[in-house]
């Protein structure tokens, strides 16, 4: 049950940056169609699904060679990333809001939301993780945020994007910090 929960808390922290960009498409959206969030949901999370396997593979190609380290580099990776999207949270660049679903607009889009999560994949290298049950719930969680944020895009606005950001930031913080505090023997959650 923890590992699940761990997984759990991951998958959305993952998913923060597609939420982001999925309630900009709402708001670009003159009306919502589930048609539509189904779309966004399909692209994010099967991206955000196949990044940590990708990144998992690369992982284990060297992961003999660094074991020694592996949890401090799982602690950099996740407090990079989630940094990075503290820091776009509070930045003011204002991405412009498109409604565009085009293969090639939501191509860009899904690898660019989901190389946190291949950084993530990496770091599965090290943790002997249940990459089934990862990568399906890091899928399935995206793809339900994802359609979540197209209608909260398209009711509310941008006003919880930044939020999202911060949020999702944060998690992979704390759960770089966890993983680098039960490996020293510090806490045992």
């Amino acid at each position: 049950m923890n590992e699940f929960i761990t997984l759990f808390v991951l998958a959305v922290g993952l998913s923060m940056d597609a939420f982001a960009v999925a309630v900009c498409k709402g708001l670009a959206m003159k009306k919502m169609s589930w048609k539509n969030a189904v779309i966004v949901g399909l692209w994010f999370g099967t991206f955000q699904a196949l990044m940590p396997v990708i990144g998992y593979f690369l992982g284990v190609s060297f992961a003999d060679r660094i074991k020694s380290v592996d949890h401090w580099i799982a602690f950099v990776l996740l407090a990079l990333i989630g940094g990075n999207m503290i820091r776009e949270a509070f930045g003011k660049e204002e991405e412009r809001a498109s409604a565009d679903l085009d293969v090639k607009t939501m191509f860009i889009m899904a690898v660019a939301t989901s190389i946190d999560a291949l950084a993530v994949g990496v770091t599965f290298a090290f943790l002997d993780q249940n990459m089934p049950l990862a990568v399906s719930l890091i899928g399935v969680t995206t793809f339900m945020l994802s359609m979540l944020g197209v209608k909260v895009g398209n009711l509310f606005g941008v006003k919880y994007k930044s939020k999202a950001e911060f949020i999702g930031g944060l998690i992979l913080i704390l759960l770089g910090a966890k993983i680098l505090l039960e490996h020293l023997g510090i806490i045992s959650i």
